[in-house]
């Protein structure tokens, strides 16, 4: 009687801690749900450390291609920021495939009527949005590393044979055979052989447990497909349609996998019912055995585990463009592709600048542009730079309206000496420059390229020479640049092949004000002698400076 009071009372106890557990889980899950609702269409809340963002780029790594952008474009853009800015997942997956696709500049129709056509299906279908958005948060992050960093290595597992473990677990049949006969002797085996399998299990799980993590993910994954594919999203049923065929190929992946992803957890939790769990997975080393089964299936099923990431981090990913899309409250348009190489915006602006300066363009050859410092020109190619690349891969626009091609997307604007190599800044830069003179020459697409003070690592003289020469050669049917220059000599040197354009400052009061109106025709005033001058520097320095300058202007020689 008291064995079966003490059994009831650990029954009741057990189902109190999974009923507190449940309940506790539904409750966070419901107030998750209501922040879906309620952040729609606000900026995203998201703290970014070494360790959280570590993985992003680990799906682009292993997806490169033609048509994407290169590193010193994306740098030069900041699009580390631009991708924070528009993070709405809730997942590695989501994350990764985010940060791909804004790399993507190659995307064509196809990508861009299913972003286009799934995009604004979630825009109108709230709960269906933040139904898919909850699988994806169920399916969470994998830590520092990428999945991908894990399946890269798994030949380092080696083949493993479940063998040694089987053998071990059938020897506990046989003693608890003897225990009504030989009590004491049967229990001396078990408890020998329960030592043996518990010391082994640690050396074998030590070996394994890198990849429990990754292992974890990938049953999730498929858990979370599986779970897509029961939601009603009819704009989605041809990628869903893939999923399920990925599904077939991969579930055999699952079977048995709460044996190994429960382990981890237990030692630290203080649920009774896991650590029981654990001892039991010491002693037979069930999840070991369960692992090298499922090691096998997933090294037969590679391409489809891969195929799966994509497919739900291309879900995700419209629901991303859809919460980006309503976060910008001055305003999106959908993109229109031309056929010709010029470039049309209306009331552009950045998509980062909390009060932004609209601006319109409309450049079917070159732009050069020219102003006082701080005035706008490097945030206005900027502008440009990631208006385009948004239209190429989100098709969204921070605009009124945008038009153009499919550019292949090329920069050189924030350049930093090389210390790794030696390299001076004024070789980093001819460097940059040079590849984008090649892409012209190879690529097939035409060619949208941005320079922010061309050459100025070198003396005045070569610097203005050479880079007429080099934006003479950034023009023509196949490619369209936009550079800034403090060289007002190059506006002359480029007009027949470059459209004028500048910012300009107003000083009023010892003070200093811009608008950031893109204004027509080159620059008329200078500020950099002024700006010493407002900021405190003695005015003996500044009056010298101005005569010299003036000087110069009008004879074409320096005096001191």
């Amino acid at each position: 009687m008291e064995y079966l009071i003490f059994l009831a009372a650990m029954v009741l106890f057990v189902a109190a801690v999974f009923l507190r557990e449940a309940v506790g889980a539904r409750q966070r899950e419901r107030k998750f749900i209501e922040s879906l609702y309620r952040n729609f269409g606000k900026l995203p809340d998201r703290k970014y450390t070494i360790e959280n963002s570590a993985h992003i780029p680990g799906y682009f790594q292993r997806h490169r291609g033609k048509g994407q952008l290169d590193d010193i474009t994306w740098n030069d853009l900041d699009m580390d920021a631009v991708f924070r800015r528009m993070n709405y997942t809730h997942s590695a997956t989501g994350e990764e495939y985010l940060y791909w696709l804004l790399r993507s500049t190659g995307c064509g129709k196809e990508e861009h009527a299913y972003f286009e056509t799934a995009a604004g299906w979630f825009s109108e279908h709230d709960k269906e949005r933040v139904q898919l958005q909850l699988c994806m948060s169920r399916l969470g992050y994998t830590g520092k590393y990428s999945l991908y960093d894990y399946i890269e290595n798994l030949d380092t597992l080696g083949k493993r044979s479940n063998v040694r473990h089987l053998v071990a677990d059938l020897l506990f049949l046989p003693l608890a055979a003897l225990l009504p006969f030989y009590l004491t002797y049967a229990l001396l085996g078990i408890a020998v052989l329960s030592v043996y399998q518990i010391m082994t299990y640690f050396k074998d799980k030590g070996e394994i447990e890198p990849y429990i993590t990754s292992f974890a993910y990938i049953t999730r994954l498929i858990h979370t497909g599986e779970e897509i594919c029961r939601l009603d999203i009819p704009v989605c049923r041809g990628k869903m349609d893939e999923m399920r065929d990925c599904l077939s190929q991969t579930k055999g992946i699952r079977r048995g996998s709460f044996w190994v992803f429960t382990a981890s957890s237990s030692r630290t939790s203080g649920n009774p019912l896991e650590l029981i769990l654990d001892y039991l997975r010491m002693i037979f080393h069930l999840d070991l055995i369960i692992f090298n089964k499922m090691l096998r299936q997933l090294r037969d099923h590679l391409e489809a585990v891969d195929r799966l990431i994509t497919l739900t981090g291309a879900l995700e990913a419209a629901t991303v463009i859809s919460c980006f899309r309503a976060s910008l409250k001055d305003g999106w348009c959908v993109p229109v592709f031309s056929e010709k190489t010029g470039i049309r915006i209306e009331a552009g602006y950045h998509p980062l600048l909390e009060h932004p300066v609209k601006n319109s363009i409309d450049a079917q050859r070159g732009v050069l542009l020219t102003g006082s410092n701080a005035s706008g020109k490097s945030t206005f190619l900027k502008m440009v730079a990631v208006n385009g690349i948004l239209a190429q891969t989100v098709h969204t626009c921070a605009a009124d309206a945008y038009s153009a091609p499919g550019f292949a997307i090329f920069s050189s604007m924030a350049l930093r000496d090389d210390l790794s190599s030696g390299e001076s800044y004024y070789v980093v830069e001819i460097k940059a420059l040079k590849r984008i003179l090649d892409a012209v020459k190879e690529e097939a697409a035409p060619v949208l390229c941005f320079v922010d003070e061309v050459l100025r690592g070198t003396n005045t003289v070569e610097r203005i020479a050479a880079s007429a020469q080099i934006l003479k050669s950034l023009r023509g049917r196949n490619v369209l640049c936009f550079a800034a220059t403090h060289d007002i000599e190059l506006t002359e040197l480029l007009k027949e092949w470059y459209d004028n354009y500048h910012f300009e400052e107003e000083i009023r009061d010892g003070d200093i004000s811009f608008e950031y109106r893109l204004l027509e025709g080159k620059a008329t005033t200078q500020n950099a002698i002024r700006l010493l001058e407002l900021i405190g520097y003695d005015e003996e320095i500044t009056r010298n400076a101005l005569e010299s300058a003036g000087r110069f202007l009008e004879s074409g020689t320096w005096q001191a």
